[in-house]
């Protein structure tokens, strides 16, 4: 919608609306017995970067159902895409394929398009939709947010899944700024790269983010301007930034566009030296539970408090805290193993 001009919708919307209009002024008095328009799918569940289109078929369901209304005859057939090649599907990609068929549908054959063109003569409704759906496919969608917004309430959507290994949606703004957030600076720009890679895989139909090569042209992987949208809308839903439609031209590879979302996302300098109080406290809180999971491990649990022993004692120096009778950072790096221990079941022991 939002690069639609005036112009690009009156060239897709005018043939279908001014055709389908004095088709219905002109026959309105000839007792016709059937007045038949093909639509298409996209006037039910949209599609991806053609908006006038979809608005073009909205227009013949809705002159069907006025139509009927008026006690004419008159059905709209949203039809889904045909097995055969025709004008309209001859450039399909196989990546447009594997696109739609990620949203369940798959293709009609001849026969049974036919058959549902007959069957629709006999329908009440003004407006159907003959789409062959794969219900399999439908229920264990490898993307949910593929699914039409109007199918999910009639199949079983599994929870969302992590992308880390896989082609699972985006992560949302607020996950990944908080992720981003508790990162150095080297390790940003590797999440936004997996981030990249994921998502461009999912658009690609991957398994895995592995085909994707960081630095291979987005153009060059198989992208097209519609799925260069459906990019664009899961990195502005996982970002929280306005990107632009051209994103994967103006950024032609993965490297590149994963340094242009570090430069644009507003985080601080540093992340763990950036890190609130509140935040640090939540992490102690976790690691507490972590540590407390480790009681039946009485060697570890001397190792690792060995290790909080020396770090308490460095942060006692640094707040003025520190105990004389507690052992220094020197103590802790010279001492043997049974001075260690020694010194830990008199901690121990005080607790």
């Amino acid at each position: 919608m939002s690069s639609l001009t005036p112009e690009r919708l009156d060239t897709v919307l005018r043939p279908k609306l001014d055709g389908a209009w004095n088709l219905h002024e002109l026959t309105r008095d000839l007792g016709l017995t059937a007045f038949v328009l093909f639509s298409s799918a996209s006037s039910a569940f949209g599609s991806l970067g053609q908006a006038n289109y979809a608005a073009a078929n909205a227009f013949l369901d809705a002159l069907a159902t006025v139509r009927r209304a008026q006690g004419l005859p008159g059905v709209s057939l949203g039809w889904g895409f045909w097995e055969q090649v025709t004008g309209l599907t001859g450039g399909l990609t196989p990546t447009d394929v594997r696109r739609l068929t990620r949203a369940g549908m798959s293709p009609l054959p001849t026969a049974q398009a036919l058959q549902l063109l007959d069957t629709a003569q006999r329908s009440a409704a003004p407006a159907l939709l003959p789409i062959r759906f794969d219900r399999a496919r439908l229920n264990r969608p490898a993307d949910p947010d593929a699914v039409p917004v109007m199918m999910r309430d009639l199949v079983r959507v599994p929870a969302r899944r992590a992308a880390a290994a896989g082609t699972g949606p985006a992560e949302s703004e607020s996950t990944l700024k908080r992720r981003l957030a508790g990162l150095h600076e080297s390790e940003r720009g590797r999440v936004l790269l997996e981030l990249v890679r994921t998502q461009a895989a999912a658009i690609l139909g991957h398994t895995t983010m592995s085909a994707i090569e960081p630095g291979r042209g987005f153009v060059d992987l198989g992208f097209d301007s519609l799925m260069a949208v459906e990019f664009r809308n899961r990195l502005t839903a996982a970002t929280g930034l306005r990107l632009p439609v051209t994103l994967i031209f103006d950024y032609p590879s993965p490297e590149a566009l994963a340094a242009h979302l570090r430069a644009e996302l507003p985080l601080p300098a540093d992340g763990p030296a950036a890190q609130s109080p509140a935040t640090v406290s939540a992490e102690l809180d976790r690691w507490e539970k972590t540590l407390e999971s480790l009681a039946t491990d009485e060697f570890k649990r001397m190792e690792i408090a060995v290790r909080m022993k020396s770090f308490l004692s460095r942060l006692g120096d640094a707040t003025g805290t520190h105990s004389p009778q507690d052992m220094d950072d020197d103590d802790f790096e010279s001492a043997t193993d049974d001075e260690l221990f020694s010194a830990l079941e008199n901690e121990l022991r005080k607790s």
